[in-house]
This record gives C-alpha cells, structure tokens and sequence, in this order.
C-alpha cells in the first residue's frame, strides 16, 4: 500500500521549559508513544500557539494519560476531549490566518491514537462537539488490538474529506494512521510502537511502521465530489492563498495585496500540464491536466481539483511516494532524505508554499519497542 504522502507544515516548537516538562511526564509512563508522528505533533503546536485561551503548555499532553494531561492543561476540565480542544483552537488559528498547512496539521493532529496503559485498551472518546466542522467529524485512531479498531478506516476517511474539503491532498489523511497491532496481554504493553521527539518526520514513518486502515483507492472514491475550499479560509482571504490558488474564469484586476503568483497560471486552457518540475529520481512527477471548461479542471491520475495549488501538490508528493518506494527497496542510494528534498523542489518549481519546513539539527535515533 502507497502511504508516504508529503508531510506538511513543520515550523516551530516548544519552548526548552515546557519541552523538559512534558519530557518528565512522558518518562513516567513504561511505553511513550506521543512523539511518534512528530511532524503532526509541531505542526498543531504552530497553531494552537498563535491563540492560547487556555493555557495548553504543549498540544503533547493530549496524546498522555489523563493524570500527566492535567499538568499540561490545569484550565481544561474534560481531559477526555483535551486532544479535540487542541485540534479545534489549532484550526481555528489558522483558518482565521489563511494557513492552509496549519488546517491540515490540526485535522491530522485530531486522528492521531492516543497512549493508553496496556495493549488492546481504547482510550475514551469525547462527548463534546467541536467548533469547526472539519474537526467535529473526527475521532482519535483507537489502538489496532483493540476491538474498537475496526472503526479506524472510517475514521481515516473522515480525516480525508475534511481535508479535502478544504483543498488539501485528502490522501495526507493515510498520515494519521497509527501502528501495527501489539499482542495483547504483553507485559511490557509496548505493543510495535516507537517514541522520538528528535524525529522530525516522526519515527512511525521512519522506521516503515505506518500502517494505515484504507487504501488510497478507498480514500479517493471517499472525497470524490466533496468541494474544496469550504473552510480554507475566511472568504476574502480564498483568493490569496498561494497553496490553494482559486480558479478565475475571467480576467480580473490585479489585486496589489496578493502574493505575486500570476494568476493565469490557474487558469485552465485546452487540456495541458501545468506540472512545471522536471526532476525525476524515482520517476518524473504525474502530469498536471489542465482542462478549459470542467467542472474540476486539474487532474493528476484520475484524481480531480478545482485549483492549480491543490493538484501541484498532490503530483509533488505523489513522485514523492514513488521515490520513496524506490529508495527503501534499494534502487539507488541515500535513503529517502533526497526524496523529501525533491519534493520541496517540486514544490518551488510551482511557487508553492513549502509545508515542510524541517528544524536543523541532530536527529534522534528511533528505537522499535
């Protein structure tokens, strides 16, 4: 199954102080998890950091055991819904900052399973209902031995049309996907689980042990229909977005306050690629048809959009996936980092708002428990 879709929006993180203060309460526990899908976990502390209300030390503390998520959210009452309260101020932050990368970050933050103290036990759902729609559809992956797994691909589907419905690539949603099922009854309740804060990219994906519930066949027959840009934005601010560009149909004066993209760029003309990359280790990226007069007028590979910005990117992270197929069977060497570097190319090959912003430093090595 094909699941290594671009990851998105990796800027910041906490601060020393709150990093060595969940750190002491994540060590209380035998069998962390929480920092397995990283670049999720930084991406919705963007967010949720641009309003506060709350006081929440770190969007971590929702992915804890109740006990250690009451150090870090002493302001919330239902810690049973602190991981939907994170999800839901992350989203509105950046819905309300036109932050295309920080709406997909919270929508896939809100899927994300949550610790629990043994292998096969759900953790408990939230009774409450959220703000945004793209979040109130969602719930947390339970864990894989669980018998409450079995509501896992449809919980990956709903992930994939809130983020279709706001013209995000809904195959991101397979990044929310959780581990391989433990054993149950295994003393260590370690299950196939793996904990890095020092992987950016998160240690599930580096160590291959993402396993998602749904094909990406099942996710694309899932949003077909769905329209995009409902909730990307306030409405004056669709048109400015320069990783979601709206499609014009007649010329328009040029608005000083936008971004300098050309906007017939995203006008569709005849039937021809706008796909301007042409680097190809492990394959060329899928072209992007631009065809006048359709409904959805860009199509990478049978999938449709209704903007230029959402299809670039898909056919960016699709020659990324190849790529990274390629690298992990041997193909050619250096691993999968240079994919992750090709797929940023292709990215500032179409002008696209670059969603991975990887932090320098030393990466941790990930330990498989």
């Amino acid at each position: 199954m094909k699941y290594g879709t671009a990851l998105v929006a990796l800027a910041g993180i906490a601060s020393a102080r709150e990093i060595s203060l969940y750190s002491r309460q994540a060590s209380k526990r035998e069998v962390p998890q929480e920092h397995s899908h990283e670049a999720i976990l930084r991406g919705a502390n963007v967010a949720l950091k641009l309003n506060n209300p709350l006081n929440i030390v770190d969007a971590v503390f929702s992915l804890l055991g109740n006990a250690a998520a009451a150090t870090g959210a002493p302001e919330v009452a239902n810690l049973d819904c602190l991981q939907q309260i994170i999800a839901d101020q992350a989203f509105t932050n950046a819905k309300e900052a036109g932050d295309l990368d920080g709406q997909v970050q919270a929508i896939l933050f809100r899927g994300l399973e949550r610790n629990t103290l043994q292998v096969g036990l759900a953790s408990v759902l939230c009774n409450e209902t959220a703000v945004n729609p793209e979040i109130a559809n969602i719930q947390q992956h339970q864990d894989p031995a669980s018998p409450e797994a079995v509501n896992n691909a449809a919980i990956e589907l709903e992930i994939a049309k809130s983020l279709a419905s706001i013209g995000a690539d809904p195959l991101l949603a397979l990044q929310s996907a959780t581990f391989p099922p433990g054993e149950l009854g295994d003393p260590t309740a370690a299950g196939n689980t793996c904990n890095d804060e020092n992987d950016a990219a998160g240690c599930i994906v580096t160590l291959n042990l993402l396993t998602p519930a749904v094909t990406e066949e099942e996710i694309l027959a899932a949003v077909a229909g769905i329209d995009a840009g409902a909730g990307a934005g306030d409405e004056a601010d669709d048109a400015e977005d320069d990783a979601c560009t709206v499609v014009v149909t007649e010329p328009a004066t040029e608005d000083p306050n936008e971004d300098a993209d050309d906007d017939d760029d995203d006008v569709p003309t005849n039937t021809v690629n706008v796909q301007a990359f042409t680097g190809s280790l492990g394959g060329p990226p899928p072209p992007v048809e631009s065809t006048s007069g359709a409904a959805r007028p860009f199509a990478v590979k049978g999938a449709t959009f209704l903007n230029a910005g959402a299809a670039l990117q898909r056919s960016c992270a699709v020659q990324k996936n190849a790529c990274a197929n390629a690298a992990n069977a041997g193909q050619f060497p250096g691993g999968t980092q240079q994919c992750d570097a090709q797929e940023d190319q292709c990215r500032a090959a179409n002008s696209l708002r670059r969603l991975r912003r990887r932090r320098g430093g030393r990466r941790g090595s990930a330990v498989r428990r």
